[in-house]
């Protein structure tokens, strides 16, 4: 990110006979420049001169993966990475994710993780993000059922130790590391691992635990020399196809859009506690730019007007079958082996394999949030720079 702004300089004429002249050609000057100044702040999105990140710094869980529990635990199999990639890419996704659709707005490659260590070029920064991983530090519960051991605190000291050997081997120096912008998409797994542990109520009453553990983990990123974040909230988890499969349907627990409305409850109240505690964080750490994204208004928005969007069954997966066979997996079934494999139009499907997004849906999604519209403040993307010019 290049926080200098562009200067306008005008010589100066001391004749004396020119006087008015100069006079009038400088107010043309002023205005001019504060013109030009106006504008590019105006079109930063489409301008690369004022104000640019020196790279993207991503955590989180499989939402924003870019390979690291694929290159840790064992690789995605096909046909995930089908739509876009030909091939699978470490992505849950047919495709690309958000934190593509990022990368492609601001002008860099697509990131790469960090734990994978195969002609890997860092330079515009770094994937921590890990499928199944949670804020909350991984314990014998949440390992028992089955949660990543790469949780939030294990990415923090990755990146600080990715940080300190960059320092190191000159590859990059301190200040790129404040020029950089710092993506956050966590908290879908904590409320998973709650309700299959929990009532709903209960899951709520833990909510301000488990964020004042990812308040920890942003007030160490500043420490680290972070600057400008983007912060998305968790999205409706009562509309993924998984718990809507898996939910004993009772009188009235569903929305109109067949969603479960005391999972969605309880995203809600994360999404609040977590706004109010973006908040306090401003007030502390005055010189950085917080952004929260309201991803659960989009998704939910997606889900709800799906059919006019080009999605005909909202709540539907193009991916494996429920409760017999998981996307890419073979298992056997009534004494036959069947194969989790995709369907033929996953342009059509909100979910790839009910809990992950398509492509398509990723892209919608992305088109929407990257402007601003769905931020506080609301500020494009790019302009999440501008805090510390």
């Amino acid at each position: 990110m290049d926080w200098g702004s562009n200067r306008m300089t005008g010589g100066f004429m001391g004749f004396c006979g020119l006087r008015r002249s100069v006079q009038s050609v400088a107010i043309g000057v002023v205005l001019f420049a504060a013109y030009s100044v106006l504008r590019e702040r105006a079109t930063l999105g489409k301008s690369t001169s004022v104000c640019t990140f020196s790279g993207i710094y991503n955590f989180g869980d499989s939402n924003s993966d870019t390979g690291s529990a694929s290159a840790a635990l064992g690789r995605v199999p096909p046909p995930y990475g089908r739509t876009f990639f030909g091939k699978p890419s470490g992505r849950y996704s047919d495709g690309r994710l958000i934190i593509d659709f990022i990368a492609e707005e601001l002008g860099f490659p697509y990131l790469r993780a960090y734990l994978d260590s195969f002609g890997v070029d860092f330079r515009h920064g770094a994937n921590f993000a890990s499928s199944g991983s949670t804020i909350q530090h991984l314990d014998a519960n949440l390992c028992g059922a089955g949660f990543s051991p790469f949780s939030l605190d294990v990415q923090l000291l990755q990146f600080e130790q990715f940080k300190a050997r960059s320092i190191e081997s000159n590859s990059q120096g301190s200040e790129s590391f404040s020029k950089a912008l710092f993506t956050m998409d966590s908290g879908q797994n904590d409320l998973h691992a709650g309700l299959i542990s929990m009532n709903e109520e209960q899951v709520k009453a833990d909510v301000p635990r488990i964020l004042d553990q990812f308040s920890v983990a942003l007030e160490k990123l500043y420490k680290l020399g972070a600057r400008a974040f983007w912060i998305h909230n968790t999205g409706p988890i009562g509309c993924l196809p998984y718990f809507i499969f898996r939910h004993k349907a009772k009188p009235n627990s569903t929305d109109p859009n067949s969603c479960i409305k005391s999972y969605n409850e309880v995203a809600q109240e994360f999404n609040k506690q977590l706004k109010d505690k973006m908040m306090s964080l401003r007030s502390q750490l005055q010189d950085a730019m917080l952004v929260y994204v309201d991803i659960y208004s989009v998704k939910y928005s997606l889900v709800s007007d799906g059919k006019n969007n080009g999605f005909p069954d909202p709540v539907g997966y193009c991916c494996g079958r429920l409760g017999v066979v998981e996307c890419g997996e073979k298992a056997m079934f009534n004494g036959t082996e069947v194969y989790g494999d995709s369907c033929s139009n996953p342009l059509e499907y909100i979910s790839w394999d009910s809990i992950h997004c398509t492509e398509a849906a990723n892209k919608w999604i992305s088109h929407r949030i990257l402007d601003g519209s769905f931020s506080e403040p609301k500020i494009s993307i790019a302009e999440a720079c501008f805090k510390t010019l």
